[in-house]
């Protein structure tokens, strides 16, 4: 028999209090009782988005809320700035294009983390941009990048700065009013402890002004609609009534553990990580490292699928591999949500007998040593 760990940058573990509430009885979306429950929903994610305004929940998954944020806010043929670094970098320019809109390409080398200077000459070179497009954490290569220097730029133009936070949202602090931030999408599969299904969609006031004049077609991705039907606390179409109840319980959990807890968690779990990974000799890939997901590089001489592959067969542990040009030359590993130090332990454990299978020359415990003095050690 063989316990299985999920360790992947998405989706997470979901923890078995968050799974029961699921299991509840359905209960109708148009009562008071779903009303109250979505109520008090609502107010947790104002709390994790660190706003006092309001934000969307689509039953979708969170490239929904990425279509979401760009029809709602663009007309046809709009000039649009995208910061292209990753698979998911990639996706902003790939439905700006489907919707016609023109994009300008920031592009950066995998890995690497984003010069905002280059984002402000961007901006002087083609001042009919409409919005800048661009990661918190760039899940496929486990880069973050600097939204908060960025929105200092974007905010003093009349673009608005759009931003997929879905595997930054309740790692990082993420100020949305503070930070002059114009629109940010979530999704549920990766602090949040959930399976995946829900996105969200948060607009500044800025924002929601300019969605009055947006012309791309949008139908159930209507944010209007969706802003009108949270007045009473509900939603324009049927919710994923079963992730909703889910999504209490994980915000109700993540708010009695504390917010700046859950933010130094995070930071710890990935410093133990990455002490490990350099333990065995494995590099980085990141050159700004996410704190959400870590991207070690394979050895040379190593198999990275197969790695990837033994680690879940052999040892029931899941990791990510590469993708694109990097597939089987890095692997990905999650420290969001319901990851422990527990889990760091036993990954390591796990990554050590896979590089001893490929004959990796290493010393037996380094890497599990070098994580542990990080997560239990005088210092932790």
């Amino acid at each position: 028999m063989k316990k299985n760990y999920l360790l992947a940058p998405g989706p997470v573990q979901a923890p078995s209090e968050v799974l029961l509430s699921m299991a509840k009885p359905l209960i109708h979306h148009r009562t008071a009782q779903f009303e109250e429950k979505f109520a008090k929903v609502q107010k947790l994610l104002k709390e994790l988005f660190m706003t006092q305004r309001p934000v969307i929940t689509f039953a979708s998954s969170g490239t929904g809320a990425m279509e979401a944020a760009i029809v709602n806010c663009h007309s046809a043929a709009d000039e649009v700035l995208i910061v292209r670094g990753g698979k998911f970098g990639e996706r902003w320019g790939e439905i700006s294009e489907a919707y016609g809109l023109k994009p300008v390409y920031i592009d950066i080398k995998w890995g690497g983390g984003l010069n905002v200077e280059d984002v402000e000459n961007a901006l002087k070179s083609n001042p009919n941009i409409k919005s800048v497009m661009m990661q918190y954490s760039e899940t496929s290569t486990a880069a973050m990048h600097d939204v908060e220097k960025t929105a200092q730029i974007v905010s003093k133009t009349n673009a608005l700065l759009i931003v997929d936070a879905i595997s930054a949202l309740g790692v990082v602090p993420l100020k949305s009013d503070d930070w002059k931030i114009d629109v940010i999408v979530g999704g549920s599969q990766k602090s949040l402890m959930l399976p995946p299904g829900l996105s969200f969609l948060w607009f500044s006031e800025r924002a929601e002004e300019k969605m009055k004049s947006a012309n791309l077609p949008k139908y159930y991705f209507n944010a209007q609609a969706e802003l009108k039907a949270l007045k009473k606390n509900t939603t324009a179409y049927t919710p994923a009534i079963t992730l909703i109840d889910g999504l209490y319980t994980s915000l109700m959990m993540m708010k009695e553990y504390g917010w700046q807890n859950l933010y130094d968690k995070n930071k710890k779990l990935m410093k133990a990580i990455h002490a490990g990974l350099d333990a065995l000799n494995i590099k980085l890939f990141s050159s700004s490292p996410s704190v959400s997901v870590t991207a070690g590089v394979v050895p040379e001489g190593i198999d990275g699928e197969r790695l990837v592959n033994d680690l879940k067969e052999i040892y029931g542990v899941t990791i990510a591999g590469g993708q694109d040009e990097v597939k089987g030359k890095i692997f990905r590993v999650g420290t969001l949500g319901y990851v422990d130090s527990s889990d760091i332990v036993v990954f390591f454990a796990a990554l050590e007998g896979c590089l001893k299978k490929q004959n990796y020359s290493f010393e037996w415990g380094v890497g599990v040593g070098a994580a542990e003095e990080i997560l239990y050690g005088e210092n932790s």
